[in-house]
């Protein structure tokens, strides 16, 4: 049978005549050629110059309704198979997988490649026969276990929702021999991110004896605009003891069509993608793409964000080893502060959204008088305001420690509108520098409007933080992520991130670590918990605390002047 180009839109009728069912097969090719036969066919012979990718590999995807078909008049069921150029802005994504049981049960289970590749064939485990695994009483994890992502619940009230545990299972939908792995790290740098690559490298060589695995150059876009990088144990052996990625990084130049296309050109059929929220989100696309060509290819991440943003899961990797080098410079501003006449040591931490590692780090060195993060609106004059708060502190103990989160206190960033349009490479808003001119403000009404003497010491420690090794216990955190990410490919699950919940490794869908922005909870035991360590004023009304209670959604007022009136105040969504 000969091979047809698919041109940009190709409609293919399924047969409508119930007597003579026939269903019809798909290959693509990386030059997107499009070949189709139906079951009856005994053999299938393509020209050598058609290039197909693999074609070993590839199990032919029969067409079956959903939300992407439409109906004809004659009542035939019609599919348009769009150019893969413009899959990302296209709505084929996959409805979630939903599993359901008594008492409220929900497993939010992972999407698998035989879901849409039918009559996969499997292979028994290798780690059945790896001696690390043969003092382990049971080898492999049950189809039926998993981790619930409540933990606290009523006894009246439903169980929950779960999410599928991590780990390995008895059957592998991958020969060893045929894995082609690669590995890509996207966005900022991270603590931890080399440990991640090594174990997974590690991982798939000790554990599967995979022996072929690349390192794509660059992020997103060195699929294909940059070298790979070959990698295997002796490369990685000591890469966990530096900052920063092997594999270098970048944000942006996600461009779909070519990233699949470079996946396929070069056989990979395992992406491992470490990265945040959006690199995650990317990951997603990429997911639906490689399933709307039917490639045997996983898709997995791993979750990276410093800020401890992403949802869902417990922490991520790195953060530990963030709070412990923010205590440093605390420790650093602290000392200063205490050795002059009215210091006040200034610390910024990162925390775009999210005052997560200036909140732990505040609570963890006990040195701090007053912690700003942007979930908790604040203003500088008036009563209440943070200018009172820091002449009293000054008053009482002559010296004062203030932690600001890098994202608390745009609203009242002078060119804070215009801030508000600007975005980087990856999407993210371009935040104003309110660690700079908080200390300035501060300067300025205790000199000129007070007349009181103070020596300020700004300290901004934002990128030793996060270019440093990771500590122990990051290692250890990411030893489990990379192992359990692996284990998941092998088994065939696909278009799932590798995350902590409960403190169990489990398969998260893509949809859940994008869907929000996990975020300190103003209204929550631990923000209290802070307030009662530093004995800072919340900087809300009264009014607004009293209609605050019990809503974790609230509108707090941000008053630039002090004053709670409603006329100049601006409201915040928490």
């Amino acid at each position: 049978m000969d091979s047809v180009i698919a041109p940009l839109c190709l409609f293919i009728p399924l047969n409508c005549n119930n007597n003579k069912k026939k269903s019809y097969y798909c290959y693509y090719n990386s030059n997107h050629i499009l070949n189709i036969s139906t079951k009856n066919t005994t053999r299938f012979s393509v020209p050598s110059s058609a290039g197909i990718f693999n074609l070993k590999k590839f199990t032919a995807v029969s067409f079956r309704y959903d939300h992407r078909y439409r109906r004809g008049r004659s009542g035939c069921l019609r599919r348009a198979v769009m150019d893969s150029s413009n899959s990302a802005s296209s709505p084929d994504m996959q409805k979630p997988k939903i599993v359901t049981g008594p008492g409220g049960y929900v497993l939010e289970d992972v999407p698998h490649l035989s879901d849409y590749i039918p009559d996969l064939p499997t292979y028994p485990n290798p780690l059945q026969d790896n001696p690390a695994y043969s003092v382990v009483k049971q080898y492999f994890v049950h189809v039926d276990d998993t981790v619930p992502q409540k933990i606290v619940v009523h006894k009246d009230g439903p169980r929950g929702v779960h999410f599928r545990r991590a780990g390995p299972r008895q059957r592998v939908y991958f020969d060893s021999d045929e894995v082609h792995a690669c590995i890509v790290t996207c966005g900022g740098l991270c603590p931890g991110l080399n440990t991640v690559i090594r174990e997974i490298v590690c991982g798939l060589y000790h554990m599967y004896g995979v022996k072929k695995v690349l390192g794509i150059d660059g992020g997103y876009r060195g699929f294909y605009a940059k070298n790979t990088v070959h990698l295997d144990p002796k490369v990685v052996n000591d890469i966990h003891k530096r900052g920063g990625t092997i594999l270098g990084t970048s944000r942006g130049g996600h461009d779909t069509s070519k990233i699949v296309d470079s996946i396929q050109d070069r056989g990979i059929n395992q992406v491992y993608i470490i990265g945040g929220d959006g690199t995650q989100g990317g990951a997603a696309v990429i997911f639906e793409e490689i399933r709307r060509r039917g490639l045997k290819v996983s898709v997995v991440g791993i979750p990276k964000t410093i800020d401890n943003d992403i949802p869902v899961i417990d922490k991520s990797f790195g953060f530990d080893t963030a709070v412990e080098e923010a205590q440093r410079a605390i420790n650093a501003a602290h000392v200063e502060a205490d050795s002059i006449e009215n210091g006040i040591g200034l610390v910024k931490l990162m925390g775009r959204y999210s005052g997560f590692i200036a909140m732990y780090a505040t609570l963890a060195s006990r040195d701090v008088d007053c912690c700003l993060i942007p979930e908790s609106p604040f203003y500088l004059e008036g009563p209440g305001g943070l200018f009172e708060y820091i002449e009293k502190r000054l008053k009482e103990n002559g010296h004062m420690v203030i932690v600001i989160a890098e994202g608390a206190g745009q609203e009242l960033l002078s060119e804070s509108i215009q801030s508000m349009t600007l975005k980087d490479a990856s999407g993210n808003k371009l935040l104003q520098d309110v660690g700079l001119w908080i200390s300035q403000r501060i300067k300025d009404y205790f000199t000129k409007q007070r007349k009181i003497p103070i020596n300020l010491k700004y300290i901004d420690p934002t990128y030793m933080i996060r270019a440093i090794p990771s500590n122990a216990s990051d290692n250890v955190y990411c030893t489990l992520l990379a192992q359990s990410a692996v284990h998941g490919a092998m088994a065939g699950y696909t278009g799932f991130t590798s995350g902590l919940v409960n403190g169990r490794q489990t398969y998260i869908p893509f949809y859940r670590i994008i869907e929000k922005r996990n975020s300190v909870v103003i209204t929550d035991r631990m923000w209290a918990r802070l307030l009662s360590s530093t004995n800072q004023p919340s900087f809300l009304c009264l009014k607004d605390s009293i209609e605050d209670t019990g809503d974790e959604e609230q509108s707090n007022q941000l008053l630039a002047n002090g004053h709670c009136g409603e006329e100049d105040s601006l409201i915040s969504k928490i």
